[in-house]
């Protein structure tokens, strides 16, 4: 059965959704593609359960910088294109960056970028599922369902160059 809390974090309150033993979503207030109320589940003590509590402490972890990669068991909702695009964005490494374009290229066609933008931007699972480090071409800091200046909070706490690069100028 779904179920859910909001915890606070460093970077705002979290919606956390969890659905059986697997983390489901991860959304931020005012977050672009929020899941509709009915999907959600009952209101729960974050502390007293199991993967709620974990996504909490590997989150906090991750925050303080003490966690570079992420463990918690995730059952995301969508189609086979978007899970497609979740695992590709599984794959980039922490502080790293990369563009909708390459992600597009990865899948076979360039042309697909604007789709891929898409499947990035209803990932349910933000953070651990690293949307954030998907930026535009050349670099900019483009759409993120959390606000750009948590993406760019985010990117800095990893240390990905694109972000040091922009300060410089």
């Amino acid at each position: 059965m779904p179920r859910h809390a909001t915890v606070p974090t460093a970077i705002g309150d979290l919606l956390v959704v969890a659905d059986g033993d697997a983390l489901r979503g991860i959304y931020f207030p005012g977050h672009w593609h929020p899941p509709a109320p009915d999907t959600i589940g009952a209101d729960v003590d974050p502390r007293t359960d199991a993967v709620i509590t974990t996504t909490v402490t590997q989150l906090t972890e991750y925050l303080d910088g003490a966690r570079t990669q992420f463990d918690v068991p995730t059952a995301p909702i969508g189609d086979p294109f978007q899970h497609a695009v979740w695992n590709m964005l599984r794959e980039i490494p922490y502080g790293e960056t990369t563009t909708y374009g390459a992600l597009a290229d990865r899948l076979g066609d360039r042309n697909l970028a604007r789709r891929v933008g898409n499947a990035v931007g209803r990932n349910p699972i933000s953070i651990i599922v690293p949307c954030h480090r998907v930026v535009g071409a050349g670099g900019s800091l483009t759409g993120y369902a959390g606000g750009l200046e948590r993406k760019r909070t985010l990117l800095e706490l990893e240390g990905a160059p694109v972000v040091a690069q922009a300060r410089l100028f």
